[in-house]
């Protein structure tokens, strides 16, 4: 039953009892193996109402007017008044499974058998299924996500993205993708850019890889990067990810300088991960030259104090990558941009995902890479397999189109082997791609009449 409980609640202090955080709770559960849920049945509606404040609950129906005798859903103070009582019955026995069920036989509250799990090595929680392994989408999610229809009105569209939202640590560049829906709620109308995102958003949520959680006796890893798009950073243990951090470039932020950019990348990734990084120290991975003398530089404007302020608040170590080695922010912040472009400009190019696994370059990499890891300095990312921050080409139509493409479209003049060459590399990879231009070259008719 629901009931409108803004009355009351507009006149009631507030009982502020710490509620813990979701991905705290998740955190808590890094080197299980075995695994037990305990739900309560009607858990609110176990808890007495005080006698003398029963009447403080009334609400009118067709047939009257009804008081609550136990504590509603609605209440502002009901999460609070239930998260207290859980920690006094439940804090001091959670090492044993016994010790639980004689806490909540004192408190006289009761289970609901059909929906605890007991000794299990899966398990739904709180809207993840975590693993010894790590954390999933719960499945019943993305079958949800996955069924979802167009969104029609701008409702239907915040609620997508509310539920798309929620599992926004399994997406890479998240903001990024979801930019063009986040612009729709406020004003505009449904167009391809919003059709490519909902499309994009529902198939990396169908896909999401698993992440691990973290182990807080190893040492944290932190990428991140800056394109002319936005942020992408990842946390990282042992080169495995546990959590993706993305933000689109808005207002003065755009006019920054490739410096500035960079810097603010770091800092809003530290600030998004702080209670990882604070208690222990850290390794930043970063490709840009500059930030490895943050704690030397002399003269300081007033923005840059503030933020080398904070950074200097953790204990960290700067580790320099060459941007080619720094794949998976990298891959992050620019692979979103290239591949929306390429799509529009490509016909066929989402074919090459299946083609990886027949492809005699690329099927080996397939093997060894998982979605979100590094292995040889190649990374899967929306299932295209990147070297650094370059799509790799498996052979076929595709491979042959950016050939013509690089010597003979659009404003490419016919241009040498040797430059056609680096318009290619610059974006894209495939072995012997030299080889394959300087015989694509060679065998140009326009060039032939040209040099006849």
């Amino acid at each position: 039953m629901c009931v409108d409980c803004r009355a009351i609640n507009n006149i009631t202090i507030r009982y502020r009892h710490t509620i813990p955080r979701l991905d705290d709770k998740l955190d808590e559960l890094s080197g299980s193996i075995i695994f037990s849920k305990v739900d309560l049945r009607s858990g609110y509606h176990q808890i007495r109402m005080k006698l003398v404040d029963e009447w403080k609950t009334t609400f009118k129906t067709k047939f009257g007017l009804y008081e609550w005798l136990v504590m509603p859903f609605g209440l502002t103070n009901a999460p609070s008044t239930f998260m207290r009582l859980m920690n006094e019955s439940l804090h001091e026995h959670m090492d044993h499974l016994r010790a639980v069920f004689d806490a909540l036989r004192a408190a006289r509250l009761f289970c609901n058998i059909e929906k605890c799990t007991f000794c299990t090595d899966r398990v739904s929680f709180l809207g993840y299924v975590v693993t010894p392994q790590g954390i999933e989408v719960d499945e019943a999610k993305v079958q949800a996500i996955r069924s979802w229809p167009t969104p029609t009105t701008v409702s239907q569209v915040r609620s997508f993205h509310g539920l798309v939202g929620f599992y926004r640590r399994f997406v890479p560049n998240f903001s990024t993708i979801a930019a063009p829906l986040h612009e729709l709620t406020k004003k505009g109308h449904w167009g391809k850019p919003q059709e490519d995102a909902f499309n994009l958003l529902k198939d990396k949520l169908t896909h999401a890889p698993l992440l691990q959680l973290p182990d807080f006796g190893k040492t944290f890893e932190l990428e991140c990067d800056a394109s002319g798009v936005g942020i992408g950073g990842v946390l990282v243990q042992e080169n495995k990810p546990f959590a993706y951090f993305s933000e689109k470039w808005s207002g003065p932020i755009l006019n920054y300088s490739t410096y500035n950019k960079e810097l603010y990348a770091l800092v809003r990734s530290l600030e998004m991960w702080q209670h990882y990084l604070w208690p222990k120290e850290f390794v930043i991975h970063s490709d840009h030259e500059s930030l490895k003398h943050i704690r030397s530089q002399v003269k300081l404007n007033r923005r840059h104090a503030k933020w080398v302020e904070f950074i200097e608040s953790f204990p960290y170590a700067i580790k320099h990558n060459k941007g080619k080695d720094n794949v998976i922010a990298d891959a992050m912040s620019m692979r979103y941009t290239m591949l929306f472009q390429l799509d529009h400009r490509i016909f066929g190019l989402e074919s090459i995902e299946e083609q990886y696994a027949y492809d005699e370059d690329f099927k080996d990499i397939m093997l060894h890479c998982k979605e979100g890891r590094t292995w040889d300095k190649y990374v899967i990312n929306d299932r295209f397999v990147f070297r650094a921050n370059r799509l790799c080409i498996p052979v076929g139509s595709v491979r042959h189109l950016l050939l013509q493409q690089a010597h003979g479209g659009g404003l490419m003049g016919h241009f040498g082997a040797k430059k056609m060459e680096a318009v290619l590399s610059a974006h894209f990879f495939w072995p012997k791609m030299r080889r394959d231009v300087e015989r694509f070259v060679s065998r140009c008719t326009t060039c032939q009449k040209a040099k006849s």
